[in-house]
């Protein structure tokens, strides 16, 4: 079931003040509408108090779950399927607070790269505060919607497109939703990787592990150490080009950064040489990198593997070299055979040793 963009511009309830249920998806919108759990004036709050920001945030929490509001006895499809582009428009918040407010007092979460369940606002707040830092939006690809007395589920499968990196990732899910205070919430949502690529190794072509390339590069066209730094993974090791110390963890990896960023530098891979195993790439060769403080070109060997972690790929290792002839001077050619040659023997220990004839 498709839900167009201008419907789901409608669920961006934290820019307004009127409820909306999902039933009224194709209709105006109230703006005179009782809030489902009261109403705060946030014009007498004192932001300086801690207090005053709390009652802010659950305003603000609860206007957007105004959008779930139960209008009647029993939820449509339709209706189903809104529940989750509520759900994607609150990951798209970046808040996950909100986020976790879209889930019931008492949730079960299990999440997609997480062994632990989640079963209290705080616990699910606290999972969403790194997938959220992945900027993800998602996407049904195939879903299957059943609906009884006061609750309703949708199952199947669907994609995330991550806004920090530019991953697709697959997924299967499953949310149970049911009425609380009022107001439709996921009261289950698990959430898993798809099966066969744990089973099969996770696919790839030649030209996206060439592409893995670009998406470093654009992170460093960001200026933001951070976010180049996230491209690594967990248990990575980087062995920089003008530094002496391995990198082995993101601060170190984001402190390295920090200085070369400020040269703007944006690479060009001159040869490529790539590898794919299970769940594992590598590309080695040649880049040149063109300095947008300076001018200057820069050549540099790279050796970059890639490991399939938390559902996207990330650099496991990067080792970045200069060109050691540019030092060492120009290095003895490989002899190229050539004319043949005459036998020549000699005598080594006792015996004669023929050299091999060139063709």
């Amino acid at each position: 079931m498709k839900i167009s963009a201008i419907t789901l511009g409608l669920f961006c309830a934290v820019t307004r003040s009127g409820a909306f249920t999902p039933s009224s998806i194709s209709k105006t919108v109230s703006t005179t509408a009782p809030r489902a759990f009261g109403s705060v004036a946030t014009s007498n709050l004192n932001l300086n108090t801690s207090t005053s920001l709390n009652l802010l945030q659950r305003n603000k929490q609860r206007k957007f779950n105004n959008d779930a509001k139960v209008s009647k006895e029993m939820i449509d499809e339709e209706e189903v399927r809104a529940l989750f582009s509520l759900w994607n428009s609150a990951l798209a918040t970046g808040d996950s607070r909100i986020v976790a407010s879209r889930y019931t007092t008492s949730p079960v979460l299990l999440p997609t790269v997480s062994d632990t369940p989640r079963t209290d606002f705080d616990s699910v707040k606290d999972y969403f505060d790194a997938f959220l830092l992945k900027q993800p939006q998602g996407e049904i690809l195939d879903g299957n919607i059943s609906i009884g007395d006061g609750w309703a589920s949708d199952t199947g499968i669907y994609e995330f497109s991550m806004g920090a990196s530019g991953d697709k990732v697959k997924g299967r899910y499953t949310f149970l939703y049911i009425q609380e205070n009022g107001v439709w919430k996921i009261q289950h949502h698990h959430s898993s990787v798809m099966p066969e690529e744990i089973a099969m190794g996770k696919t790839i072509t030649e030209s996206e592990v060439q592409d893995l390339f670009g998406l470093w590069n654009d992170a460093l066209a960001t200026k933001d150490p951070k976010k180049v730094a996230m491209r690594y993974a967990k248990q990575s090791v980087l062995l920089p080009t003008v530094s002496d110390t391995p990198r082995t963890d993101f601060q170190s990896i984001k402190d390295y950064f920090v200085n070369f960023l400020k040269l703007e530098p944006q690479g060009t891979i001159l040869e490529s040489n790539v590898q794919i195993g299970m769940n594992i790439a590598q590309d080695c060769g040649i880049y040149e990198f063109a300095m947008g403080a300076t001018g200057a070109k820069v050549k540099g060997r790279y050796t970059f593997i890639y490991v399939w972690e938390d559902d996207q790929w990330k650099i496991s290792h990067h080792h970045s070299s200069v060109m050691p002839e540019a030092f060492l001077g120009p290095a003895p050619k490989p002899a190229i055979p050539g004319k043949k040659e005459l036998k020549k023997e000699k005598k080594v220990n006792g015996t004669k040793e023929t050299d091999a004839e060139f063709a």
